[in-house]
This record gives structure tokens, sequence and C-alpha cells, in this order.
């Protein structure tokens, strides 16, 4: 029975979670590697905690509320770090996930080590609040981080700067849920009934907005596409801003522009055309040449330079969202 409150809780809130992800953003090899990660700062989070114990003489009340907080949510943000870096995490849903996964891992290594080094005086109670409060705190404190951290960088490009609230946040939760302000089962209680709504209520805004990026950006750009292919861009207010482009670059550099734009737009128009067949669980449509595009764009984006590409982020902007979107195809 203990062995089923160490380990189910924990894997059905993940299950939970990664089927609310209508857009099947996440994908299973990503998210057994955030497992195994968790698993990993498990282990060297209890050497440094045994280790800062013994060096300084830290009391186990210490250690457990201001310390251990302290190293195990940054031992655990390192790998969503990584994963964005890579451009692996595009929106709130897939970051929720991931994060959860992390601090599954996490946990269930824990509990392992728990599990055959536990006093006697552990009963049915103590791996009860284990499986449900401290297991999924974990897997919660790393998945808001990793929200938020999503969120951040959207709106700032800065990944350590966006990176700091998601992980003050963390740190704050899990420090707090260790100082018990609460008896231990009601605090378990609120955990397993409040943490599925935050959890929806993240995933219902994180679809609204996909939605709105989808429709909108789709919608427009199948509409650009269309008049670049038929001629007609340089009427438009962006053709008349690429033609003003004529005097800062050469007549090469121009035409690399116009390749660019209509190359970028195809590519971002087979991203979004995929994850709305996803959602009404269509089969995806695979292209054989989408590789050879994606290498094109990179040497079109060479050799159009920094200079170029600044001038053409009025029309294109390749922050951090984009960046996701084509590495969706490469994937």
């Amino acid at each position: 029975m203990n062995i089923v409150f160490n380990f189910f809780p924990v894997l059905l809130f993940l299950a939970f979670l990664f089927l609310l992800d209508s857009f099947q953003l996440v994908r299973v090899k990503t998210l057994i590697m955030c497992l195994l990660w968790g698993a990993v700062c498990a282990v060297f989070a209890y050497f440094l905690n045994t280790l800062v114990a013994e060096k300084w003489a830290v009391e186990f009340s210490t250690l457990s509320r201001y310390v251990a907080p302290v190293i195990e949510e940054m031992m655990k943000a390192l790998f969503i770090f990584f994963l964005i870096s890579k451009k692996k995490i595009g929106f709130m849903i897939d970051a929720a996930i991931y994060g959860f996964a992390v601090g599954a891992g996490f946990s269930l290594t824990e509990n392992i080590y728990i599990l055959f080094n536990s006093p006697p005086e552990y009963n049915l109670l103590t791996w009860i609040i284990r499986g449900f409060g401290t297991a999924i705190m974990h897997g919660g404190c790393t998945s808001f981080f990793a929200v938020l951290f999503v969120g951040g960088i959207n709106r700032s490009g800065n990944r350590l700067f966006a990176a700091f609230p998601g992980l003050l946040l963390a740190i704050l939760f899990h420090s707090g849920f260790n100082h018990f302000p609460l008896n231990p089962v009601l605090q378990t209680l609120l955990i397993v009934a409040l943490l599925p709504v935050a959890f929806v209520l993240v995933f219902r805004l994180s679809n609204k907005k996909l939605q709105q990026w989808l429709e909108i950006e789709f919608n427009s750009e199948v509409k650009i596409l269309n008049m670049i292919r038929k001629g007609d861009f340089g009427s438009t207010k962006a053709g008349e801003y690429l033609k003003s482009l004529k005097e800062q670059f050469k007549p090469e550099t121009i035409v690399d522009m116009y390749c660019y734009i209509g190359l970028y737009l195809e590519l971002s128009i087979i991203v979004k055309r995929n994850l709305m067949l996803k959602e009404n669980d269509f089969e995806i449509i695979v292209e054989d040449d989408v590789q050879p595009k994606l290498n094109e764009l990179v040497q079109l984006r060479k050799q159009i330079g920094k200079v170029g590409e600044l001038a053409l982020s009025p029309l294109i902007r390749m922050d951090y969202r984009n960046l996701w979107k084509l590495n969706q195809l490469q994937g």
C-alpha cells in the first residue's frame, strides 16, 4: 500500500495534464527525459543538502525550510532552461507538463529512497501526505516556474530576466510548504483540491491564446503569401516598406529578403496547419521538402545578415515563439 501512495498520485496527475494537451505539443521522448532529469536532481540534491548540513552544522528544520528549496528548485529549473534554449517549449501548455514531469521524477526518486530508509514511526497517513502532498508540490513548483518562464520570455526575450520571477515563486512556495503553516493533512487536501483547478485555468488561458495565435496569424500569413505568389505584394504597406529598403541594401539582398519572407511564411503556415490537424485528431501532413526549405531559410538569413534581419523586423520578427515554430518542423 505504501508503494501505491508513493508512485500513483503524481503519475496520475502527470497523465491528467498530458490528456489536457489537446494540441499534442508534448513529445513523449522529451517527457521521459524530464522524468530522468528530475531523478538525477533528487540524487544530487541529497548529496548537496547533506554536504551543507554537515559542513555548516545546519539543523534539519532550517535545511528543509530555507536551504533545500533553493538547491532543489534551481536544479530542477536547469532542464526547463535547457529545453527553452533549444526551442523545445513554445506555450504554457507544454511548459506546464514538462515542468511537472521534472518535479515528478524528483519526487518519485526521493520517495523511493525514503521508502527503503523510513523510520518505524512512518505510517499510512505519512505516505498519503508524501504521495498527494509533497510529491505533487514538487511537480507543481517546477511546472509553474516553467509557465512563468515561457510567458516572460515571450514578452521580453531575455532568458535570465524571464526566469527569475518563476524561480523565486517556486522557491517561496516550496519553502512555505516545508514550514507546514497548516495541519499536514489539511495542507495536502488543499494541494489536491486547488492545484488541478489552477492547472485547468492555465490550460484554458493557454488554449485560448494558442487558438487566437493560430487563427489570426494563419489567415494573415495565407493572405500575404498568396499576394507574393500573385505579384501583388508590392501594392501592400509591407511591400511598400520593402521597396523603401532598396536605397539601403544591394539589389541581390532585396531579392533575398523577398525570398526569405515568402519561404518563412510558407513554413509557418505548415506548422500552424499541422497544429490544427492535431487538435482535431487528424493525421498531420508530412512533406518531403521541409528540411531543404529550412536549410534554405537558414542560408537566406545568413545572406541577409543581422542588419537586414533588423530591417525586416517590422514584417517578420524572429522572436522566441517564431523560432520555436520552425523548430517544430525540424522535429
